[in-house]
């Protein structure tokens, strides 16, 4: 095998692949990239044995072959190479090394035989749409937040993506949630996502799958099976696992009969929570919201560093209300607002909190109170 390729484009075909392969692993053959060179294409692949991800990318290839080299190490030279080098990969199978030349740089990195190199299953998918980048990145960039890191309830370890239904009929929905905050995102169906089943995406693939929703022009094809899903541009392909398991029911956590209605400025008030916090102590880190007519207080006690309080002009016309929260967990939410009001709906002070963006049903949000 032999190949020479522009370096930016080996960088960004190699980066996506080290950034799947586990960093603590017994296998060596899954800490390698699977580069194969064929045509006018080279196909980079790697895999964790629950992602998979294959990059193409255009190259000149003088001799068509295969090999596997260590992703980690080939992605740190070709890191450190000059811009705009043109970069030649050679592959000796006899003598197990692949030459890595760029300018006057030479380097000769150890193989292993593409043949242990395990590639994925393929799948029988039964659902297939396509969606905008732009949308795909909502719905997961909105939602990430709140999944769990609690590994005894892995089945909160991912965004869970089904069809729903809601006022307007039927929509494609994203929903994660740790117990103690929960996201709920709307987009319109695609076509052709109707009867797909629902599936927990992994947080790992969440965070791979958001380096290929950078471009608002692209429409990214997903596939979806009851082990799997696939999200593929034109040029990357990842396939991952999903998890298996059953998502709660989610619907019985948001609240229905809130009706102490705030109106605040989002940014304003992320910015408010941040200062009042920088006196509590890290592990409760609570913050108590006061209300009464369209003045909210934000305030933090902590005996042993201070205390801090700031006041807000808000639109509040209910009885007033005394509630706490955690102050990371109001940040979070607040600052997945992207228009400028944040609204916020209440019941007691021992009930959960309803949060949207301005008169948008598509995007809600629950927060559990704390006690302060």
């Amino acid at each position: 095998m032999k190949f020479s390729i522009e370096r930016g484009a080996l960088l960004k075909a190699v980066s996506q692949a080290q950034s799947v392969v586990e960093r603590r692993n017994t296998i060596p053959i899954l800490a390698n990239v699977l580069i194969e060179a064929e045509g006018e294409q080279v196909h980079f692949r790697a895999t964790d044995l629950d992602i998979e991800v294959v990059d193409k990318t255009l190259a000149q290839v003088e001799r068509a072959g295969s090999t596997t080299v260590s992703a980690m190490t080939l992605h740190e030279i070709v890191r450190k190479l000059p811009d705009g080098a043109l970069v030649s990969l050679t592959a000796d199978s006899a003598a197990g090394r692949l030459t890595v030349e760029a300018g006057r740089s030479n380097f000769s990195l150890a193989t292993l035989p593409r043949e242990d190199f395990p590639v994925m299953a393929t799948s029988d998918y039964q659902t297939n749409f396509s969606v905008a980048a732009a949308v795909m990145r909502r719905l997961f960039d909105k939602s990430k937040f709140a999944i769990s890191t609690e590994e005894t309830r892995y089945y909160l370890n991912g965004v869970y993506m089904h069809v729903a239904e809601s006022d307007g009929g039927k929509v494609l929905r994203c929903v994660a949630t740790d117990g103690h905050r929960l996201a709920r995102i709307d987009a319109d169906l695609p076509e052709g996502a109707g009867d797909m089943p629902g599936v927990i995406v992994p947080r790992k693939t969440v965070g791979e799958m958001r380096k290929l929703l950078e471009d608002d022009e692209l429409m990214i094809a997903v596939s979806v099976s009851e082990t799997k899903v696939r999200f593929a541009t034109p040029d990357v392909t990842l396939t991952s696992k999903v998890i298996d398991g059953t998502f709660p029911d989610y619907t019985r956590v948001i609240p229905q009969g809130n009706t102490r209605r705030l109106e605040v400025d989002a940014a304003e008030f992320a910015r408010a929570v941040d200062r009042v916090a920088t006196v509590s102590s890290e592990r409760s880190r609570a913050v108590k919201l006061q209300l009464e007519e369209d003045k909210l207080t934000l305030s933090v006690n902590a005996p042993d560093s201070g205390a801090a309080e700031e006041e807000l002009a808000v639109a509040y016309s209910d009885e007033s209300l005394e509630i706490g929260f955690n102050a990371k967990y109001l940040l979070e939410i607040s600052s997945q607002v992207d228009r400028e009001n944040a609204v916020f709906m209440f019941n007691s002070a021992g009930d959960p909190t309803l949060m949207r963006e301005g008169n948008d049903q598509s995007a809600i949000y629950v927060v559990m109170p704390m006690r302060v």
